[in-house]
């Protein structure tokens, strides 16, 4: 009988799995029966379940026995890999809030649940699944509006477009978080999204124009797109744009920081600007998409809002070399930018494209000492996450922070979209997926004494 690529897949799993209950040494002593209710169970629900459950984003629901049983070896093998759960950064190098990453100990028993004919267990002893909020990652919210649909025919390509979306409130208020959630995501690549806020008198309404314009089949340009989404007041003049209040990629949770750290002001009547919201490639099937937007209402001023800064493509320090990487070869690039003034960061978020290999950021003191920041020894196209610090980090004045990366255009990247390879660039800030990128995202305050103690989670 010949073997099928997925019975080979299968035994490959079998096989790694059974390698590594028999590569224990030493640690903790793993129960002599590992059971679904017992052991299973708890690790699925505290690290799986957020997206593997109806509604969570995943491909499948690993809730119930049934459905963990049939994916039992698979399980095993992809956190034996740890690929599973997704979590790119490695924790040996910085570790971040909210981080998902499997004790040895956990993966070795759902090893050897895997492998031992996975048991069901004892009912009684299942736990509770955890209160996951509809439509959101980060809690309820007070408020939710939703993003105009759109439809992408069978075997699109990228699409991006500039959208609004209005909003009007009983009175003046704050937020502290702004959660952009995909209708579809597994089209919707990315989302940067700004905050118009109009002055109550100079805007009789804010829900007129159209809600949607395509920027790559409208080529009139954004002043034009902004008179189809009928953004300027009412006497022509434009209201105040505040920049990257809601921003959207594969696996990233929306930040909210202790109470007047970050924040906006919201006044009364707005809109979301998506001023670049990107579907990325269809099969042969169509997809549609309703995505929205959540707002989490806060009584706290925000005292301290947040800047940002960025490296690399379009950012406040170049790409060294240039991004062009040529076929059949591995590129490293760097980018470096001095900071003026001591800084608390809170927040940060490495972007690279298919051809990404390998990410790392950290800072240099003027003395010379290294402040670690990031590193992420496999890069993933798929999980791109805005990592906060457990505690504001303290980047001191004349220190200069360094991201490096590390791209990989050879037919032994299996995310290479040519085949042969081709030369790829940055096509002077392209979103394209199968152009490329380099950026790192820097979300700080201005340091105030004490920053580098107060807890982020």
């Amino acid at each position: 009988m010949i073997a099928t690529k997925k019975t080979k897949l299968l035994c490959y799993a079998v096989i790694c799995v059974a390698m590594l209950l028999g590569c224990q040494h030493g640690g903790e002593k793993l129960p002599d029966t590992v059971t679904f209710t017992e052991h299973v169970a708890p690790i699925l629900y505290n690290n799986c379940t957020v997206c593997h459950r109806p509604g969570g984003g995943a491909h499948f629901d690993l809730i119930t026995y049934q459905e963990a049983k049939k994916y039992a070896l698979s399980i095993g093998y992809v956190t034996k890999e740890r690929l599973m759960p997704p979590w790119p950064a490695d924790p040996h190098y910085t570790e971040f809030k909210g981080q998902r990453v499997l004790s040895e100990t956990d993966i070795k028993i759902l090893a050897k649940w895997a492998i031992d004919g996975s048991v069901e267990g004892p009912k009684e002893k299942m736990p509770h699944l955890p209160n996951y909020p509809t439509g959101s990652l980060a809690g309820m919210p007070d408020m939710r509006i939703a993003v105009a649909p759109y439809y992408l025919p069978a075997n699109s390509g990228d699409k991006f477009l500039l959208v609004k979306v209005p909003y009007e409130l009983p009175a003046d208020t704050f937020a502290s978080l702004v959660e952009f959630v995909p209708g579809n995501s597994n089209v919707v690549h990315h989302v940067n999204g700004d905050f118009v806020k109009y002055v109550f008198e100079k805007k009789k309404t804010v829900f007129a124009g159209v809600y949607a314009v395509d920027m790559v089949e409208d080529t009139a340009g954004l002043v034009k797109g902004f008179q189809k989404l009928d953004l300027p007041n009412d006497d022509g003049s434009y209201p105040v744009l505040q920049k990257s209040v809601v921003n959207y990629l594969p696996g990233a949770v929306g930040q909210k920081y202790p109470a007047g750290i970050g924040g906006y002001y919201l006044p009364r009547k707005g809109a979301f600007l998506l001023n670049d919201i990107h579907y990325g490639f269809t099969n042969k099937n169509e997809a549609r998409d309703s995505s929205h937007i959540n707002i989490f209402f806060s009584k706290v001023p925000p005292n301290r809002p947040v800047q940002e800064f960025q490296l690399g493509t379009l950012g406040a320090a170049p790409v060294e070399p240039d991004l062009v990487i040529q076929p059949n070869t591995v590129k490293n690039v760097s980018s470096r930018l001095k900071v003026a003034k001591d800084i608390s960061i809170l927040t940060i978020n490495p972007h690279m494209h298919l051809l990404g290999k390998s990410f790392l950021a950290y800072a240099i003191k003027p003395e010379g000492d290294t402040i670690r920041l990031i590193s992420i020894p496999r890069w993933d196209f798929s999980w791109q996450y805005f990592y906060t610090f457990k505690k504001m980090v303290k980047v001191p004045a004349g220190s200069t922070i360094v991201a490096e990366g590390i791209y990989d255009n050879t037919t032994h990247n299996p995310n290479n979209p040519n085949n042969p390879p081709l030369v790829v660039t940055d096509q002077n800030g392209s979103m394209k997926a199968t152009d490329e990128m380099f950026q790192f995202i820097v979300t700080y305050l201005p340091y105030q004494p004490g920053d580098e103690n107060l807890s982020l989670e």
